[in-house]
């Protein structure tokens, strides 16, 4: 009865956070770090992008679109004095793109300090898939940004080793709504096209995929924890962002005036859980508006939830 009690304490103040103990200017001086931020150019990404840049990050953008991402970056560059700011193609939507962005990474850098897999897509189409044949929510939001990861971890495992503790760490975008999804956490019988998937909803399957981000964090933390990457998860909070572009309308226009700037706001929590030192050992943790250690769904602690989505992500990617 106790943690129901916290669970709805904690989901009022998720919409409702009381004001900020960390801010921008806590972020402490980033010379030397080397960083990615999926979905940089916009929204949350783009407010995470500046921060990082003006406390002397070296951010990489990882971006679908060049021509969104090469104005975001010429503003940014502008606004913080900072030029090392660079573009990335990323398509979380295809896996072979996946690839082809670490390669140009690595072809650029051999260290990795922060990955903000910050990017995500909600209410899209149920006839939408990925280029692999995913639900387009799951594939881009999970299985892309899992994929990403794993390619990476040789590059993070190698900057651990010569940093100091808890320098490297992997941030991961969830949501408050992961509390929504089905009782199973993951139906696998939908993240690819056929009847149980048919039955799905938009929102259902978008809840199922930030139930998914939590439970990749956790087994990355299992997994990896111990040999220097800190893995966390969050929700970043009721924020105005692209993310809403697919819902109708008027549910656009109601966000909007519920909603916070996600400059600074947005974010703020996932900042702290990338910078601050309070969270230089964080492991598995999910923290919650604004920038404070929250509570998950009970169930994304289960190891066998994040054994079995580990190894579902790995299978199918063997190949790629």
């Amino acid at each position: 009865m106790g943690q129901a009690w916290a669970m709805l304490i904690q989901a009022f103040t998720e919409g409702f956070p009381p004001k900020s103990k960390f801010m921008p200017r806590d972020i402490p001086d980033l010379t030397s770090r080397v960083v990615i931020v999926t979905g940089g150019n916009t929204g949350i990404g783009k407010a995470t992008c500046r921060y990082l840049l003006l406390k002397n990050a070296k951010v990489y953008m990882a971006s679908r679109s060049r021509g969104k991402a090469e104005a975001a970056i010429t503003e940014l560059k502008q606004v913080t004095g900072n030029g090392n700011l660079h573009f990335l193609r990323l398509d979380l939507a295809d896996l072979e793109s996946v690839k082809a962005c670490v390669e140009e990474f690595l072809s650029k850098e051999n260290q990795l300090h922060l990955l903000f897999n910050n990017a995500g897509v909600m209410g899209t189409p149920m006839n939408q898939l990925t280029k692999q044949g995913f639900d387009l929510q799951f594939g881009t939001n999970v299985i892309g940004h899992a994929y990403l990861t794993m390619l990476l971890l040789p590059t993070l495992l190698e900057t651990a080793l010569v940093s100091p503790p808890g320098a490297v760490r992997v941030i991961n975008d969830s949501s408050q709504v992961h509390m929504g999804a089905s009782w199973a956490g993951i139906n696998y019988d939908t993240l690819r096209d056929g009847p149980g998937r048919k039955k799905m909803g938009s929102m259902a399957a978008y809840n199922q995929s930030k139930w998914g981000n939590v439970v990749f964090a956790k087994e990355l933390a299992r997994r990896y924890g111990d040999q220097g990457i800190v893995s966390t998860s969050l929700n970043p909070g009721a924020i105005r962002t692209d993310l809403f572009r697919h819902l109708p309308s008027f549910a656009k226009h109601a966000f909007n005036w519920l909603l916070f700037d996600a400059d600074p706001y947005g974010a703020l929590t996932q900042l702290y859980a990338g910078t601050s030192p309070e969270t230089a050992s964080a492991h598995g943790k999910y923290f919650i508006p604004l920038a404070r250690e929250g509570l998950p769904r009970a169930d994304t602690e289960n190891p066998e939830a994040g054994r079995h989505l580990w190894e579902y992500i790995e299978e199918f990617t063997a190949n790629i």
